[in-house]
């Protein structure tokens, strides 16, 4: 059976707010909306989420289609950049191919990779150890921390090319049985669910 790692759609820039409480953009809670509608929404039958705006508003719109409870948890946040702020999105990228690319440094203060990468993988392993492996289990999370868990998961190397495309509200997915990759990066309204069982 599948698990799936969604990243948050658009969100509603506002640099005056903290980035952890931004919530999504009308364009993102649209293609929530639609990726609810999708056959593979239904057959959840756990729903975790980082403790962030955002993250939390896309797991409440995709649990309307399975009626499960959303379990927010602590410490699946985004790697911590509030040493810096909000950075402009050019500024951003810069920062973020530094962060991939030296992922035992710290860019400016922000959390290394390497730590964000313990931290995501050690929640998602603790959940996933006591998880009913035949219950399909979506964790809607972020981007950056996504990469790095699909990095471990794939056992390769942490690096910007395992990142999802631009404007998040991306998944993969991966077999519960074997921690295999079964779909890279996609457009969360358009996957249209595992071709096969088990």
């Amino acid at each position: 059976m599948f698990a799936l790692y969604i990243t948050h759609p658009q969100v509603r820039i506002d640099p005056d707010v903290a980035v952890p409480k931004w919530g999504l953009s009308d364009i993102g809670s649209a293609r929530a909306r639609l990726a609810a509608e999708s056959a593979w929404a239904g057959q959840l039958r756990r729903i975790i989420s980082s403790n962030e705006v955002k993250a939390i508003e896309t797991a409440n719109i995709l649990a309307s289609a399975s009626g499960v409870p959303v379990e927010i948890v602590e410490g699946m946040h985004e790697n911590d950049r509030s040493a810096t702020g909000f950075l402009p999105p050019p500024e951003f990228e810069m920062a973020a191919d530094w962060f991939f690319a030296h992922p035992h440094d710290s860019f400016r203060g922000w959390e290394r990779a390497i730590d964000a990468q313990t931290r995501i993988v050690s929640k998602v392993e603790a959940i996933l150890a006591e998880h009913d492996p035949q219950a399909p289990i979506a964790f809607i999370g972020h981007g950056g921390v996504g990469t790095l868990l699909k990095c471990h998961i794939a056992g390769r190397p942490i690096a910007r090319q395992g990142d999802q495309p631009a404007g998040g509200g991306n998944l993969f997915c991966f077999d519960l049985a074997n921690r295999a990759i079964s779909c890279d990066w996609t457009p969360m309204e358009s996957w249209k669910g595992e071709s096969r069982k088990g």
